[in-house]
């Protein structure tokens, strides 16, 4: 007997009634929301009912040390930043200057660019930096969002950097549902349908997946 599915499918108006009732968007990140959604790469922008998701987690873990592996113009930091005690910090890995640019630009108006250590260099160099500096165990969360045939190396890093019981969200797990076709076979697709895999079975994590925008995937290192 085949089950009638009783997941929701998130319509466009069911998608504005969640933000209508909940979103609780400052100003300054609803601006550069707006902004970025004039940008020709504008689908890279996490949602704004994400970056409310993503600062309640920095609260309930009380995040004071957090890494962002990719930027775009700063959606994701901006909303971490925010959350964050006035003591917190994030390092920021990025290679855009261009589009960094713009998330620096948001970053002094809301008052946080002090907390927002930018670094426009390859992120596999910066992390290796940190690790090689002994600064493995230090940071409590880890948001992984750059190029995909790279995540499987971004979470081993991160991993590695996060204390016990941190918290790495990787984003676009669901990769518009393109992950369960499989004509489907690009590099991008590939990299995320291997990582999504091996997670399942990771034993140094605790694990869940959560049909948030296009996917996101939390994954808290055991003590």
């Amino acid at each position: 007997m085949v089950m009638a599915s009783d997941d929701l499918t998130i319509t466009g108006e069911l998608t504005d009634y969640i933000r209508r009732v909940t979103v609780r968007e400052p100003e300054v990140l609803r601006r550069l929301r707006e902004e970025t959604t004039s940008l020709p790469n504008a689908q890279m922008q996490i949602s704004p009912e994400q970056g409310q998701f993503m600062g309640l987690l920095m609260h309930l873990i009380s995040a004071r040390r957090t890494l962002e592996i990719g930027v775009f113009t700063g959606y994701s930091s901006l909303s971490v930043a925010l959350a964050l005690p006035d003591d917190g910090h994030i390092i920021a890995c990025d290679v855009s200057e261009e589009w960094t640019a713009i998330a620096r630009r948001y970053w002094r108006e809301a008052g946080v660019e002090r907390k927002i250590d930018l670094r426009l260099r390859p992120a596999l160099q910066t992390l290796d930096d940190l690790i090689a500096l002994g600064q493995g165990g230090s940071f409590d969360f880890a948001f992984i969002d750059a190029d995909k045939e790279n995540y499987a190396n971004y979470f081993e890093r991160a991993l590695v950097l996060l204390r016990p019981l941190g918290l790495i969200a990787v984003d676009n797990v669901l990769w518009s549902g393109r992950v369960i076709d499989k004509s489907v076979k690009d590099a991008d697709t590939r990299a995320i349908r291997a990582l999504n895999e091996k997670l399942k079975t990771d034993e140094r994590v605790w694990l869940t997946m959560l049909p948030i925008r296009d996917g996101l995937t939390l994954a808290c290192k055991k003590a």
